[in-house]
């Protein structure tokens, strides 16, 4: 079983990007996309309606990495420290060796790459620090972007699930991808 120690997220560096730890400072800047309906679209969560929620939001993720349940970055530009995106790993599952990855990105910052540095750099994390054995990702199969992503990252679909969700009055499809370590 994995020995985990999340806490504090370590900073990671790629080409263009630094991923560091959350803090409150980045609260509007979360904010501004998760308040986002098109940031939003296929990600099943409501709308914050206040700042103040983003707040609690940002303090339930900080105790879940304190507990060793999940981490999540910022992402910056190396040259700033203005949160763009975050990604991070939830569900993890240390009997399994295997993690859920999710990850957001300000609209602004879309198409440029970016989100595929730092989705390979916490990759690498994961299988070279965290010792996961494989990563999961649950993505709406309407969301050809982020599918498109995944397997350019070498993400394979693992299952397609029909109507295993109910969100905002609607059943709706999940497919998971999964990228196992090639180390062995």
């Amino acid at each position: 079983m994995l020995k985990l120690n999340l806490h504090p997220s370590p900073q990671l560096f790629s080409k263009r990007l630094k991923l560091r730890a959350v803090t409150d400072n980045d609260a509007a800047e979360i904010y501004s996309m998760r308040s986002n309906e098109e940031v939003m679209k296929y990600i099943d969560r409501p709308l914050p309606v206040s700042i103040t929620e983003v707040e609690e939001w940002i303090k339930k993720v900080d105790l879940l990495q304190q507990k060793n349940e999940s981490i999540l970055w910022a992402i910056t530009l190396k040259d700033s420290d203005t949160l763009i995106g975050t990604i991070g790993y939830w569900q993890i599952l240390p009997e399994h060796y295997r993690a859920e990855i999710g990850y957001m990105l300000n609209p602004a910052y879309q198409g440029k790459g970016i989100m595929s540095e730092a989705l390979n750099t916490v990759i690498q994390y994961g299988f070279n620090n965290i010792k996961l054995h494989s990563i999961e990702a649950n993505a709406n199969p309407a969301n050809q972007v982020s599918i498109k992503l995944l397997e350019k990252t070498g993400f394979v679909r693992e299952g397609y699930f029909k109507e295993n969700c109910y969100f905002n009055g609607n059943f709706l499809d999940s497919a998971i991808y999964s990228l196992i370590c090639a180390k062995k």
